[in-house]
């Protein structure tokens, strides 16, 4: 099942990077969670571990001067409140050596995936999960399988024909090819420690 998740989650990663690195940059986010919280709890600690232990000192800078504005006025407090989770998103991306292109709003499509690792932390049980990630995957192969095969016993005669098989061939191995290297990537230790977050993972 380890290895299986493992798999699913890495393929899904390569193949939609855009909606993964998406999550961290919402306005309902886990970092803006985190900073909305921090704020109202007035303990920057519970913003902290989305950042590297080199960037506490702009987080807790930022994050006074926050609590300082806010209190003027409920317009103060929105612009401050806002300024402070840009500081925090940005620099939580930088740490993961993604860009920063801004906030973006909450309730955007972030595919089944992402929700439902959330779900399965929130819930405890991660089998839902695993059931739909190693779905995905073994669709993947068999879709790409069947293409292939099916243009396999082409008439050497017909170029056209070959061409076609060739593509497939090409998309069906290097689709394979990106889960075995997925698979010793995750069995390596794919998340380096030199570069995480103190203590979660985006």
């Amino acid at each position: 099942m380890k290895r299986s998740l493992a798999v699913s989650l890495l393929v899904l990663v390569a193949v939609a990077p855009a909606r993964v690195w998406a999550h961290c940059d919402g306005m309902d986010g886990p970092v803006v969670t985190a900073a909305r919280k921090a704020l109202d709890a007035g303990n920057v600690d519970l913003v902290l571990v989305w950042v590297q232990k080199a960037d506490e000192a702009d987080i807790r800078k930022a994050f006074e001067r926050t609590l300082a504005v806010r209190q003027l006025n409920p317009q103060a407090k929105e612009l401050a409140d806002m300024y402070f989770f840009e500081t925090v998103v940005r620099i939580h991306r930088a740490g993961e050596g993604a860009p920063y292109t801004g906030l973006k709003p909450a309730g955007r499509d972030l595919g089944p995936a992402i929700p439902a690792a959330d779900k399965a932390l929130q819930d405890g049980s991660v089998e839902p999960l695993v059931k739909l990630l190693t779905d995905t995957v073994q669709h993947g192969v068999h879709e790409h399988f069947t293409a292939a095969h099916a243009k396999k016993a082409f008439n050497p005669n017909d170029v056209e024909a070959g061409r076609k098989y060739v593509q497939a061939y090409v998309s069906y191995v290097h689709y394979v090819e990106g889960i075995y290297e997925a698979t010793k990537t995750a069995a390596h230790g794919h998340y380096s420690e030199s570069h995480a977050p103190t203590s979660h993972a985006d």
